[in-house]
């Protein structure tokens, strides 16, 4: 698996699949303590016609796993630096929970490295996020692993579709993280603030979240849409905080139809 180390000396796995033009890459930003196989049940949906690009951040998968502090700020220069790697300079971003957080920086800080960005079931964090309620938190710091994975796998899909896919289940974390990574995932993720920056996000942005979402409630998808100028809001009815999953055939048809369209007076290179 092909590997960039960045100036810290991390060494960060990353995955390029797909067909097509090289024109139009497709980066994918996986969720909090999760590796690429975060994205293993939609993936294939955006393959068809474009190469996708995606990591394994620091802790997880084949990633290195410093014993340092990790933020999503760093996480999206370690993106940067596997774009880097590919000699891509441009790429559509679509980052998802966590990897929306690391997506906001990505485009904020890097503005000309984005040609379209897809935000789903994500934050802005800091002081304006919309926290999840004490239930929530109650309810996935059980001292019992089996009932704090039904917990996580009930915040993430319907009863109805985990009665219908039993699995396996990809969203869940890295099972082979050791306890500081997944500890700096957590820190990196509930430290994040973009609030201030994402005015700066340059790109078309389509906002997607599930309206049933109760681990990154939904009000979270109207911060961001009205903070980033001239986003586009999508809320799917019924969904959960894996509405990308469980809405797998209109939310793939939503990604890819907003992808598709043109960014006026930009030139698409690879």
């Amino acid at each position: 698996m092909p590997q960039v180390t960045v100036p810290d000396g991390t060494r960060i796995a990353y995955q390029v699949r797909g067909v097509g033009p090289e024109t139009r890459p497709l980066l994918l930003l996986a969720g909090q303590a999760s590796s690429h196989t975060w994205w293993n049940g939609v993936r294939a949906d955006f393959e068809h016609d474009r190469p996708t690009v995606s990591l394994d951040y620091r802790g997880t998968g084949d990633s290195d796993r410093p014993d340092v502090p990790y933020s999503t700020r760093g996480f999206a220069e370690d993106a940067v630096a596997v774009l880097d790697d590919l000699g891509i300079d441009r790429a559509d971003v679509y980052g998802t929970s966590m990897g929306g957080r690391v997506a906001q920086w990505l485009a904020a800080a890097h503005p000309r490295r984005v040609r379209r960005l897809v935000l789903g079931c994500t934050s802005p964090g800091g002081a304006h996020g919309v926290e999840r309620g004490p239930e929530v938190r109650r309810a996935l710091a059980r001292p019992d692993p089996a009932a704090n994975r039904r917990a996580l796998l009930e915040l993430m899909y319907t009863p109805a579709w985990l009665a219908a896919n039993p699995g396996p289940y990809w969203t869940l974390g890295d099972p082979d993280m050791p306890p500081h990574a997944r500890r700096h995932h957590l820190l990196a993720s509930a430290q994040h603030d973009a609030w201030d920056a994402l005015p700066d996000i340059a790109a078309p942005t389509l906002v997607l979240h599930g309206e049933d979402d109760q681990l990154n409630p939904a009000a979270n998808a109207r911060l961001l849409a009205d903070r980033i100028p001239g986003a586009r809001l999508e809320l799917l009815p019924g969904a959960r905080h894996a509405y990308f999953e469980e809405c797998r055939p209109l939310a793939s048809e939503l990604v890819t139809d907003f992808l598709g369209q043109p960014v006026q007076g930009r030139a698409n290179r690879w």
